[in-house]
C-alpha cells in the first residue's frame, strides 16, 4: 500500500474509537530473544480513511493497533492500557496534536512513550513546534508507507533499550545501596564515603585513609575469666553468648554516638570523638561504659554464674586510617590507645579504671573514686580513678 491511497479516501464514516485488536501486555515485558517484536500503537486521527490505512499498514507488520479519533480517547486509551507508541496527527478534535503531546509528556506514566506527528502540514515551524512539545519523530502527509514502518521500527527499538537501560540503572542502583550499607556496617559512615568517592584508577597512594585527632577518648572493655569459659563451652553456645553481648554494645555505640572500632576475641574497643569531633567525647564514653556495665547484669555463663567487665578510659591524641587490600579495617593508633588498653589490663572484674586525664575533663559530673597511683607498663606510675556512676548535671551536648 503506497501514498496514492490517500489520494482516494474511503468513505468517511464514523468508525469505532478503537480497533478490534485491544492492546495487549507490553511485549518488553514478556521474555524475548528478539528486541524488534511487534509492540502496541496508539493511532490518534479524527479521519477514517487515516486511521484505517494506518491500521492495515501496521497490523500486517505485526503490530497490535489502537485507534482514537480524539484526544479525549486517547487520554482514556493510555489510561486503560500503556502503548509502546503513540502516533499522532495535529488536527485533531478538543484539543490539537501539539497540546496532546505535551500533556502527555508532563504526565510520569506517560512521559517516556515516543510520540511520533504524522501530520499533513509541512512547514519547518510545524516541526519544530512538535519537537518542542516533546515528539520524537515527525512525518508528513502523504507518506510511503517504508518509511512509516521504518521510522516506526527504530523508535520502538529505542524506546526498549531505554527501558533497559532504565531497568539496568534502578539494578545499579539497588546494588550500590546495598554496597554502601554493608561498607557502612565495616567502616565509620564518614570514611566509607570518602573511599565510595575515590577515582577506581586513584594510585595506592593517593586513596589511603589517614587522619589525626587532637581529642579524643578511647574505651576497652573486656569479659574477665573469659577465657576459662572458653575451654569448656560448646563453641556455638559461646559464639552466641558473645554475639548477644556485643550486639547490646553496639546499640549503645549508636546511642551514645560514639564508633565501635573493633572487637578482638572477647574485646570490645569503642572511641569518642572521631571520625568527627565531638566535644564532649570523654562524657559520652563515661556514659557507655556505665551502661555496659548495667547492660552486663542480663548476662550469665552457661552455668547461670554472672558475667563480669574490666573496663579502661583514657583521652588523647590519636591516628585514625584504614589498612589492608582486602577485609579493610578502620584502626586507632598512638599512645593513647595503649594506655586506654593499659587501663582495663590493670582494672578490676566489675569495674571501670579512667586516667587522670579523663578525670581532670569529667570530674564533677560524674561520681570518681581515687585508686592512686599504679604502675603501667611503659608508663611508670599512674594516677586512675574507679568511676562509680553519672551525677545530675551531667547531660551529654545535643
Amino acid at each position: 500500500m503506497t501514498a496514492d491511497s490517500l489520494s482516494n479516501p474511503e468513505s468517511n464514516a464514523a468508525i469505532p474509537a478503537y480497533s478490534q485488536n485491544p492492546l495487549g501486555d507490553r511485549p518488553s515485558d514478556k521474555p524475548t530473544g528478539d528486541r524488534t517484536a511487534p509492540g502496541s500503537i496508539l493511532l490518534v486521527d479524527d479521519k477514517a480513511y487515516s486511521l484505517k490505512l494506518l491500521s492495515t499498514i501496521l497490523e500486517d507488520k505485526g503490530y497490535c493497533v489502537c485507534q482514537a479519533t480524539s484526544s479525549a480517547m486517547a487520554l482514556e486509551a493510555v489510561q486503560q492500557q500503556l502503548p509502546e507508541l503513540i502516533m499522532l496527527d495535529v488536527m485533531i478534535p478538543d484539543m490539537n496534536g501539539y497540546d496532546l503531546c505535551q500533556q502527555l509528556k508532563s504526565a510520569p506514566p506517560t512521559r517516556d512513550i515516543p510520540v511520533i506527528f504524522l501530520t499533513a502540514l509541512q512547514e519547518t515551524s510545524d516541526k519544530v513546534r512538535a519537537f518542542q512539545m516533546g515528539a520524537a519523530d515527525y512525518i508528513t502527509k502523504p507518506f510511503q508507507t517504508d518509511e512509516v514502518c521504518a521510522r516506526v521500527s527504530h523508535q520502538l527499538e529505542i524506546s526498549r533499550l531505554q527501558r533497559q537501560l532504565a531497568q539496568r540503572n534502578q539494578h545499579l542502583r539497588q546494588e550500590q545501596a546495598r554496597t554502601k550499607a554493608l561498607l557502612h556496617n565495616l567502616l565509620p559512615a564518614p570514611i566509607a564515603d570518602r573511599l565510595t568517592h575515590t577515582p577506581l584508577d586513584a594510585s595506592l597512594t593517593s586513596h589511603v585513609v589517614a587522619d589525626f585527632f587532637e581529642s579524643t577518648t578511647i574505651l576497652f572493655a573486656d569479659i574477665a575469666n573469659f577465657t576459662t569459659l572458653a575451654s569448656c563451652a560448646p563453641p556455638q553456645v559461646l559464639v552466641n553468648l558473645l554475639n548477644q553481648i556485643f550486639s547490646c554494645f553496639d546499640q549503645l555505640a549508636e546511642a551514645y554516638g560514639l564508633e565501635k572500632i573493633k572487637t578482638i576475641g572477647d574485646a570490645y574497643m569503642v572511641a569518642g570523638g572521631i571520625p568527627e569531633f565531638r566535644p564532649d567525647h570523654s562524657e559520652a564514653i563515661a556514659h557507655m561504659a556505665l551502661a555496659m556495665q548495667t547492660s552486663m547484669e542480663q548476662f550469665t555463663t552457661p552455668d547461670g554464674e554472672p558475667l563480669q567487665l574490666r573496663i579502661g578510659i583514657h583521652r588523647g591524641p590519636v591516628i585514625g586510617g584504614v589498612i589492608g587490600l582486602k577485609r579493610l579495617s578502620y584502626d586507632l593508633w598512638g599512645d593513647t590507645v595503649n594506655v586506654a588498653s593499659r587501663m582495663e589490663l590493670y582494672g578490676e572484674p566489675g569495674k571501670i579504671q579512667v586516667s587522670d586525664a579523663v578525670y581532670q575533663v569529667i570530674t564533677g559530673k560524674f561520681q570518681l573514686i581515687s585508686r592512686g597511683a599504679i604502675p603501667v607498663k611503659g608508663k611508670g606510675e599512674m594516677e586512675t580513678y574507679w568511676l562509680e556512676a553519672s551525677l545530675p548535671s551531667a547531660p551529654l551536648a545535643q
